[in-house]
């Protein structure tokens, strides 16, 4: 159309008889020119120049048109002129066009590949322009909120914001605007599901090249599991504490009201006992007797305090000398019949592992003999090439352990929190009524020693 079209214009322009030419008709070149320069850039304007210097030069040398006057052709300084005045600005309009043409199609290129790489990006990515409202979302975020690209532009983010953050979001987002500084903000968005969950968002200013501000860009990470983790670590680290209190206030008690009476008791039995010294020897030796007697009873229940605190048993014998001496002691102690069965049990176990199975071996023991209302138990340490197994069970009333595990006691916690130190495992088997079994299991793989005789 381009060329048809220009082709019978300059055929009327420069064919026309001498004395109806008009240099207005120039004038009529014009628009197809710049829709040449334009639309098809250099290939447009060197094919309409061609049919345009054509036909003017056929005009000039056969007497038509607006260069008649040139016949015959011996000075056609004028055509010349004409041409390259009608050439040079529409090339150079040409090029400016296909080199704005080239730097847009660079700019979308860039954009399609930041899309593309955005919404395959595993995090929510958005981004605001000068004006402080949201211009674009990735499709990873539009997945979570459930909500189309159009009601989350503008302000329509905002409105999946818990309404208890929405203020504190907003604030911080706006200081960032006005000091042009980056942020990074934790706050709850509704997902599709309906459901709230943690965001961490982190924000960066945009600037062009030339230096001005641009905008925002910001991408964010669910933290909602790490923020159910830290609730929970600082749940445990706090029952810890109270736990420790606790033990504090155990031993204090059993010293002050328990050990710290009885060696008052055997004070005052050895003043008698000092008075009597000048009466019957019967009467010194029955207060002597007693004296030992408190003394020994006295002896073995510090020994039992202190084997609750540390097991030298434990650090010189090993986890199984440890467990069978700790369950004749509890089993005296309470007065109950408590099986201790041990199988290839390797001689040399790491400090720690003998340490988490005989601290969990000591609480759940302790658990069953005080809870389960059953008179016996049995404890398995058992091992083989790739772990170490201890069982403790009995035939008790029984237990619901996942709404023990939601109470404020700590004797489950801490059997899997330390079992979870040496990547063991905790499970228990329990019904009301059915009784209760406990197994831990740590990983160990046992290393043969080898023997290399030198010749």
């Amino acid at each position: 159309m381009l060329i048809a079209g220009l082709a019978v214009v300059s055929y009327i322009v420069f064919t026309l008889p001498e004395d109806s030419r008009s240099p207005a008709l120039f004038y009529t070149l014009v628009p197809f020119l710049l829709w040449s320069a334009l639309r098809f850039g250099w290939l447009g304007v060197s094919t309409s120049l061609i049919v345009v210097t054509s036909l003017s030069v056929w005009g000039a040398v056969y007497g038509r048109g607006p260069f008649s006057n040139l016949v015959p052709l011996t000075d056609p300084l004028p055509l010349q002129m004409f041409l390259i005045f009608a050439s040079i600005p529409f090339m150079v309009l040409a090029a400016l066009s296909e080199e704005r043409e080239e730097a847009a199609h660079v700019v979308r290129e860039s954009e399609e590949r930041f899309r593309l790489v955005a919404n395959t990006a595993p995090v929510m990515i958005w981004m605001a322009g000068t004006g402080r409202l949201c211009s674009y979302v990735n499709q990873p975020w539009l997945e979570f909120t459930g909500r189309p690209l159009e009601a989350e532009l503008g302000n329509g983010w905002a409105e999946g914001i818990h309404k208890e953050d929405l203020q504190h979001c907003l604030e911080t987002f706006s200081w960032a605007f006005d000091q042009r500084q980056s942020c990074a903000l934790e706050y709850r968005i509704r997902r599709n599901d309906g459901e709230y969950r943690w965001i961490l968002d982190t924000a960066v200013p945009r600037f062009n090249l030339n230096g001005s501000f641009a905008g925002y860009i910001g991408s964010c990470l669910d933290i909602t599991d790490r923020k159910l983790a830290e609730e929970a670590l600082a749940g445990v680290g706090r029952r810890l504490i109270e736990a420790q209190e606790e033990e504090r206030t155990w031993i204090a008690r059993e010293l002050h009201d328990d050990i710290a009476q009885r060696i008052a008791l055997l004070k005052v039995g050895l003043e008698r006992c000092d008075q009597q010294a000048f009466s019957s020897v019967a009467c010194v030796h029955e207060c002597l007797r007693l004296a030992c007697q408190r003394t020994f009873e006295l002896g073995k229940d510090v020994q039992a305090l202190s084997h609750r605190l540390h097991s030298s048993k434990l650090e010189y014998l090993g986890i199984v000398a440890a467990a069978k001496s700790f369950c004749r002691e509890l089993s005296e102690q309470r007065d109950v019949q408590i099986e201790f069965k041990n199988s290839d049990i390797p001689a040399a176990i790491p400090k720690e592992i003998s340490l988490c199975l005989f601290r969990v071996l000591q609480e759940a023991l302790q658990n069953a003999v005080k809870h389960s209302a059953d008179q016996n138990f049995t404890v398995e340490v058992h091992g083989t090439k790739e772990e170490i197994s201890l069982t403790v069970s009995d035939s008790g009333i029984g237990f619901d352990w996942r709404d023990a595990m939601n109470r404020r006691g700590l004797g489950l916690v801490s059997m899997r929190e330390r079992l979870r130190l040496v990547n063991g495992e905790l499970s228990i088997q329990s019904a009301q009524g059915r009784g209760t079994t406990v197994l831990a299991r740590v990983p160990y793989k046992h290393q043969e020693q080898s023997i290399t005789v030198a010749a």
